[in-house]
């Protein structure tokens, strides 16, 4: 039996939506690790609002600054993220996070734009109940379009361009574990890990569970 069209499967994909809301798939379910087609088409312009906006309900609700397609099931190079940045300015001031507005990334792609790479703990949506510490480019060059079509082509540094490799790296079917400074993984169900990865910085997290961060970090 041939495949579904995508259109046809996006479409039934909608239609289980609860309150908007579309299934996570987790970690494990091989969309996640195929590399998604390019934006090309295959949903009508209707068709792919509605599945943007579906993801931007979905991202809000679990809660998560970004969203990747593949983690709904769609195996496309679309992404969605969006960052109020409510946290402390303690935290703020250590991983340059700065709100960012709802953003829709189609075909996305980034280069480094800097030497300095940072680690810090983080964590998935598609890998539940874990964080771990990944060290990222600092600064770095979006291409992408957006949801009309323009073209986008800006430096992200900072938490930004952390979400920004995170959810991009999700089209290309890789997962942040597979960056991730394996020692640093944390149950988020323990006040021990909670304290942890909870800290400004994993300068804490690295002495005692033995790891090493980028020398410039």
């Amino acid at each position: 039996m041939p495949p579904m069209p995508l259109s046809e499967h996006v479409e039934a994909l909608l239609t289980t939506a609860d309150s908007g809301r579309l299934p996570i798939v987790a970690a494990g379910d091989p969309v996640l690790r195929r590399p998604a087609e390019p934006v090309d088409g295959q949903l009508s312009d209707g068709l792919l609002a509605r599945l943007v906006e579906a993801m931007r309900v979905t991202m809000h609700a679990a809660p998560g600054v970004g969203l990747a397609a593949p983690q709904v099931g769609v195996g496309l190079r679309l992404a969605v993220i969006e960052d109020a940045a409510t946290v402390v300015e303690e935290v703020r001031a250590a991983r340059g996070r700065v709100p960012q507005p709802f953003r829709v990334l189609v075909n996305p792609s980034y280069e480094d734009a800097g030497e300095r790479q940072v680690a810090f703990y983080e964590g998935c949506l598609s890998v539940p109940g874990y964080q771990a510490v990944v060290a990222r480019h600092e600064r770095v060059r979006l291409r992408a379009l957006d949801e009309r079509g323009r073209a986008v082509d800006e430096e992200f540094d900072g938490w930004p361009a952390r979400i920004v490799q995170h959810e991009t790296d999700h089209l290309n079917g890789t997962l942040y574990l597979d960056r991730a400074e394996l020692r640093s993984l944390s149950s988020t169900q323990t006040r021990a890990a909670l304290e942890r990865w909870a800290q400004p910085t994993p300068r804490l997290a690295a002495a005692e569970l033995g790891f090493a961060l980028p020398a410039a970090d």
